[in-house]
């Protein structure tokens, strides 16, 4: 019963986030409306050469890593840091929701804003011609779930320790240069090759080659786990112990 009472405040929170996010035009816009026309566009337009194979299959793993990224870094970074900005998260941490509950649910709320990204990118993408190997599904979904902490405490970061305006610049500008070095819109293979060695390094990169191998080919390169954990550990013991409420 005691843990059954310890989670009706997380459940709570969770509907009111998932509430105030799916009332947000503009997340919408960035979560779902902007990665389905890049999908579109790029797979139907050839505007970037992708080597042998139809486009919409380095596309569709690549705009399924730009969802992951817009929705962990920007839309929960940039919303958490005006909350804080405006003293919401002090009020919060206040009450019996805690620290510890907030950002969980926070988090859960990511993961269910990811889900419907995917049950609308997936179908958009095989209706263009995808066809991803089903051996895949698991290793994608793991890749998912550690960039998504990656991500998502990257932009909780951001949001704990700068004002509201500043991390409104912050974060976009971060999105920009991962969404240029990250492989998802250009292959890492056309980046200067000193570019590229510093973009295999960063998450970005990291999930668009898990994707891509685990829908492509069935499998992800060591690689892009062990970067991917990397940063997931990392930027989530940073996040913690730099947050502020206020």
């Amino acid at each position: 019963m005691r843990a059954i009472a310890a989670l009706r405040p997380l459940v709570a929170q969770v509907e009111a986030e998932t509430y105030m996010t799916l009332r947000r035009g503009e997340t919408l816009l960035l979560t779902v409306g902007i990665p389905v026309a890049f999908l579109v566009f790029f797979s139907t337009s050839h505007v970037v050469s992708t080597g042998p194979g139809p486009s919409v299959s380095f596309f569709a793993p690549g705009i399924l890593s730009l969802a992951v990224m817009s929705t962990a870094m920007v839309s929960l970074g940039i919303a958490t840091g005006f909350e804080r900005g405006y003293g919401v998260l002090k009020r919060l941490g206040s009450t019996p929701l805690g620290r510890s509950r907030l950002l969980a649910a926070k988090v859960a709320t990511v993961f269910l804003v990811e889900a419907v990204q995917a049950a609308v990118l997936v179908p958009v993408g095989y209706g263009l011609g995808w066809s991803p190997p089903g051996s895949g599904a698991g290793a994608a979904l793991g890749a998912v779930l550690l960039a998504t902490v990656a991500f998502g405490s990257l932009g909780l970061l951001l949001a704990g320790v700068l004002r509201a305006e500043v991390n409104l610049a912050a974060t976009n500008g971060l999105y920009l240069v991962l969404l240029l070095l990250g492989g998802m819109i250009v292959p890492l293979a056309k980046l200067p090759r000193a570019l590229a060695s510093v973009a295999r390094v960063l998450p970005a990169a990291a999930l668009s080659d898990a994707l891509h191998g685990s829908l492509t080919v069935g499998s992800v390169p060591a690689e892009s786990w062990a970067v991917l954990a990397c940063w997931a550990l990392g930027a989530s013991v940073i996040a913690a112990g730099t947050f502020r409420w206020e």
